[in-house]
């Protein structure tokens, strides 16, 4: 791998302070998704490692939660400082084992330390209350309290931000971490573990264990020293670990699967609609869990908007992402791509129209496509489960209250798109569908400031802004008598 700072590829787990191999020494292959080469490999660590990892975690709590939040603040302030010092070598990682465009990759890096920057400085400002008591001679005092050791559990489709985004509150208020990162992925969560150990994080206070995911996460899940899981991935694996962590009681934030409506009004802009649809729906080819899964175009501007978009996907330029002409990179493997494939045939079969794409690409291995699909029933598998794959499946609308149906007909609530100029119809649609997220006028929603997460099916919890904090505290009452 061409590196300045060749120190940032690690093949060895970091636990305590220590770079590890697995305690039986096999090894997980990491492959290239653009070339389906090797890139290297990781150590296959299960429950005894992760048991080490955890309570060399705890071990760490005390002291780590007992410094000032300045001081804290202070130490991760040095690893964003340090993160932003190597981007182009963390982006170059990133890219050869997760396949997005450099571009894409380097900005999923300065994004990530908008997290690591916004809760150095939240984390300062973790208050509580002095509530009046009824009797004259006590007092009530709120006090909050990191929870304790986090195990955080992160996805492949954003290898760097979601440890961030979880991290740097739980870092922040005092909790040190322990993290599983996906092992398609896992050379940019070691990255992140040298520029962390660099930076000056106490040992024990951040952990990166790659291996069974199925141990792994059991471990974390069932340990009872472990306090609080943050999880990213599926609804599936989510409502696994939700089972286990039930055990314990432990504190939980699941942020799962998606399956995102666009909706575009006929008040619309509707170049700015196109635009917002191309940066929601083929951002890392598809495979966002807030891209954009099922566009309703209402029928005054559907052929209008149709052979817009068409147009602009069609400039999509596809390839291996080390290339600088390259806007839209390879799925993450086979299994993906027979996925997209099948969705499109099934959507096909139902009676929609291919406008454009709806094949695998010629490049081969794991290249598809960018497609447009038109016509799409209600019938079609695409309607109701998540792709993730850059397919933009375009339904027709007649009204408001049809289209508000259509998008809420779902058990999943993460993220939602639509694009207006009515004010009573904004606050009419923002306030009907049921999702966590509701973007207007904009096809990218996502920042530090923002409680990213859903609802129903699509997840418990918040990452992101002032409310992402409470997750990794406790709130502890004082009663305070004889004054």
């Amino acid at each position: 791998m061409e590196l300045k700072n060749k120190s940032l590829f690690r093949q060895e787990c970091f636990v305590g302070g220590e770079w590890i191999k697995s305690i039986s020494g096999e090894t997980i292959d990491v492959d290239n998704p653009a070339t389906q080469s090797s890139i290297g490999n990781v150590p296959k660590c299960g429950s005894s490692e992760t048991k080490t990892a955890i309570n060399a975690a705890n071990d760490a709590f005390q002291d780590w939660k007992n410094k000032t939040s300045k001081e804290r603040s202070i130490v991760l302030k040095k690893w964003h400082d340090l993160i932003l010092e190597n981007v182009e070598d963390l982006a170059h990682i990133m890219t050869v084992e997760q396949g997005k465009p450099l571009a894409e990759s380097k900005g999923e890096i300065i994004m990530g330390t908008t997290y690591i920057e916004f809760y150095a400085e939240e984390a300062k400002r973790v208050y509580g209350d002095i509530i009046p008591d009824p009797l004259p001679d006590r007092r009530i005092v709120v006090i909050k309290q990191p929870v304790g050791v986090v195990g955080a559990i992160t996805p492949w489709n954003f290898p760097s931000t979601m440890i961030t985004r979880k991290c740097a509150p739980a870092l922040g208020v005092g909790c040190p971490v322990v993290i599983k990162p996906a092992s398609q992925t896992p050379f940019s969560a070691l990255a992140l573990a040298v520029l962390a150990e660099q930076a000056g994080f106490p040992k024990g206070v951040f952990n990166v264990i790659t291996g069974s995911a199925n141990e792994i996460g059991k471990e974390l899940t069932e340990n009872p020293i472990v306090k609080k899981i943050s999880f990213t991935g599926s609804t599936e694996v989510g409502k696994i670990l939700l089972k286990q962590s039930s055990s314990t009681v432990k504190k939980v934030s699941m942020e799962l699967g998606g399956h995102a409506p666009f909706i575009v009004f006929d008040d619309a802009n509707i170049d700015e609609a196109v635009t917002g649809a191309i940066t929601s729906k083929f951002r890392n080819s598809g495979q966002t869990c807030i891209c954009a899964n099922r566009l309703f175009v209402h029928e005054k501007v559907y052929d209008e908007f149709l052979e817009k978009f068409v147009a602009e996907v069609d400039k999509i330029k596809v390839g291996n992402g080390l290339e600088s002409s390259t806007s839209s990179g390879p799925l993450i493997d086979q299994f993906s791509l027979k996925k997209v494939q099948d969705h499109v045939n099934d959507a096909v079969n139902t009676g929609a129209k291919i406008a454009i794409g709806g094949d695998i690409h010629s490049l081969g291995g794991n290249f598809y496509k960018p497609t447009v699909l038109s016509n799409v029933t209600t019938k079609a598998k695409i309607t109701y489960e998540e792709t993730f794959g850059p397919v933009a499946p375009i339904y027709k609308f007649s009204s408001d209250e049809e289209v508000i149906n259509l998008a809420n007909d779902t058990p999943f609530g993460l993220a939602s798109y639509f694009f207006a100029r009515d004010i009573g119809r904004i606050w009419k649609v923002a306030e009907a569908l049921e999702y966590g997220i509701v973007s207007v006028n904009t096809g990218l929603p996502t920042k530090a400031e923002i409680p990213f997460g859903g609802v129903k099916e699509s997840g418990l919890g918040r990452e992101g802004s002032r409310y992402g904090l409470d997750d990794y505290l406790e709130i502890k009452y004082i009663s305070m008598a004889g004054i």
